[in-house]
């Protein structure tokens, strides 16, 4: 299933791409909540089918949030950190977050696979994801300081 891998890595680049490039025009909010809304409806897919060519084309949504997030996540830190000189500080402190939390998701999965199987733990996946979408939107304001009103990032002439 190396092909699962490949396929995700060739989405990945162009949906950086054009996170980054959105990211400055809509702000950070909208960009990230399009990362977190496809990884759980990505889980949610996984219970459907276990064909190969079903597969590869559902992991081509990870290529989606990994793109989203690879840009966005660096982005975020900047902006919250902007002037206090401890960027790299809060970079790796989300690093070591997310590392922490996907070994904890590997064994969470695992165990629910062994007592309940894969569709439980896709839909647990994809619960969990869930959660984390509702606290990025109603919990997480926008952290780029400056988008406007009418929620546009003004242009430098």
């Amino acid at each position: 299933m190396s092909s699962c891998i490949v396929a995700a890595q060739l989405v990945m680049l162009p949906v950086a791409l054009f996170a980054g490039h959105k990211a400055d025009q809509w702000g950070r909010k909208p960009v990230l909540l399009i990362g977190f809304a496809v990884l759980p409806v990505r889980a949610l897919l996984y219970t459907i089918s276990d064909n190969s060519t079903w597969l590869i084309a559902v992991q081509l949504l990870d290529g989606v949030g990994a793109g989203i997030w690879g840009v966005l996540t660096p982005l975020v830190v900047a902006d919250l950190m902007a002037g206090t000189g401890r960027y790299n500080f809060a970079l790796g402190v989300v690093a070591t977050t997310q590392g922490i939390g996907a070994s904890l998701s590997g064994l969470v999965a695992g165990l629910t696979v062994d007592h309940f199987g894969y569709s439980a733990a896709f839909v647990t996946a994809a619960v969990v994801g869930f959660l984390a979408l509702a606290v990025l939107c109603l919990g997480v304001p926008e952290t780029c300081s400056r988008v406007s009103q009418n929620g546009k990032i003004p242009t430098i002439s």
